[in-house]
C-alpha cells in the first residue's frame, strides 16, 4: 500500500480506534485453542505437526513411517532411527459476526458503538497478522458480509464497512446462523458480538455454530441501563424491534426480580458455551474496548 492508502486507512480506522491503541494491537495476535487444519497454507504456524520447512522435534521411528523423514545424521551417530517432525503451516480464519438489529442501538453509551469498535480491534489484529478475516452482520437474517480479507491493505475497507452499517430491524438469530454455517469454510475462530436479547432465545442459533473446526467465542454486550436500570413510576415499554408494548409500575421488588432474571439468562448462555467448549464474555458498553482487548481477551487466550 502506498503512503496515500496507508493514510486513508488510518484516517478511517481512527474513527473507531485511536492510534495509541492500534500501536498496542500491533504486538498481539489471535490464538486458536484447537489444532486447526486449514485448506490453504499460510503464514500462521500452529501446534499441529505436519510437513513443512520448520523443524520441531524428533521421535523414534516405527514401522510404516515415511523413510524420507528419517534423520540419517542421528542414525550415523547413534545407530538408531529417528523421525524428523515439522511444524505445519496453517491458514487461520477469523470470522467476526456482528448484531446490527435495532436493539443494539440502545443504551448510553450505545451498544452498537462498543460492538463496532470491538469488531474493528479484532479485525485489525487479524489483518496485521496476515490471518484471513471475514466480518458478517445480521439482524433479520444475515445482512452483509466482507469476506476473505487478508493483510493491511484491507484495513480501510474494513473500517468503511463497519462505519457504514446501520443498526435496524428485528433479530432473527437462528436464521442468520443457518446462513453462516452454510457458507463457512476452512477452520478458525468465530466471534459473535451481540446483546443476545432475542425473543426466540439464543440456543437454536448457537447450536448451529458449534463446530470441531472452529473455536467459538460469544461476547454479550449490554448497556449500563440494562445491567442496572434506574427507573421509577408507571411506564409504558415499547419493544424497539417489533413494537410490542407493556405497561408496568416500577418498584424495588420488580427491579430486583429483573436483575435476578437477567443474571440467570446470562449464566444460561455462559453454561451453554462451557458445556460445548465455547467461551463466553459479558461486556458493559460503558467499559473501554481497550481494556477488554488487552486484558480479558488475553487472559482467556483469544489473544496473545
Amino acid at each position: 500500500m502506498d503512503s496515500t492508502g496507508t493514510t486513508s486507512s488510518r484516517r478511517r480506522l481512527t474513527e473507531l480506534l485511536d492510534s495509541n491503541f492500534m500501536a498496542r494491537l500491533d504486538a498481539i495476535d489471535v490464538f486458536s485453542r484447537k489444532m486447526l487444519q486449514g485448506k490453504l497454507h499460510g503464514e500462521r504456524r500452529s501446534r499441529r505437526r505436519g510437513q513443512s520447512v520448520e523443524f520441531a522435534d524428533h521421535r523414534p521411528y516405527v514401522v510404516g513411517d515415511d523413510l524420507r523423514f528419517v534423520d540419517w545424521n542421528i542414525y550415523g551417530r547413534l545407530n538408531q532411527l529417528f523421525l524428523k517432525l515439522f511444524l505445519e503451516e496453517q491458514d487461520l480464519t477469523v470470522h467476526i459476526v456482528m448484531d446490527v438489529s435495532s436493539s443494539v442501538s440502545l443504551g448510553e453509551p450505545a451498544k452498537e458503538l462498543f460492538i463496532r469498535k470491538l469488531a474493528a480491534a479484532l479485525g485489525y489484529v487479524g489483518l496485521v497478522n496476515n490471518n484471513r478475516v471475514t466480518i458478517s452482520t445480521f439482524s433479520d437474517g444475515l445482512l452483509g458480509q466482507l469476506a476473505n480479507m487478508r493483510g493491511r491493505n484491507y484495513l480501510a475497507r474494513m473500517a468503511e464497512f463497519l462505519l457504514s452499517t446501520d443498526c435496524d430491524g428485528p433479530s432473527r438469530f437462528d436464521s442468520a446462523c443457518r446462513q453462516l454455517v452454510s457458507g463457512r469454510i476452512g477452520s478458525g475462530i468465530m466471534i459473535v458480538l451481540s446483546d443476545f436479547l432475542f425473543k426466540e432465545g439464543f440456543d437454536p442459533g448457537l447450536r448451529h455454530l458449534i463446530s470441531r473446526r472452529y473455536d467459538l467465542y460469544v461476547i454479550q454486550v449490554l448497556s449500563p441501563q440494562e445491567l442496572s436500570p434506574e427507573l421509577t413510576g408507571d411506564l409504558k415499554l415499547v419493544d424497539i424491534e417489533d413494537t410490542d408494548t407493556a405497561e408496568i409500575t416500577i418498584s424495588a421488588a420488580l427491579l430486583k426480580y429483573y436483575k435476578r432474571n437477567l443474571n440467570a439468562y446470562c449464566n444460561e448462555i455462559k453454561d451453554f458455551c462451557a458445556r460445548r467448549g465455547a467461551a463466553y464474555v459479558l461486556a458493559n458498553s460503558a467499559d473501554p474496548v481497550e481494556s477488554l482487548m488487552l486484558n480479558y481477551l488475553r487472559r482467556i487466550r483469544l489473544l496473545r
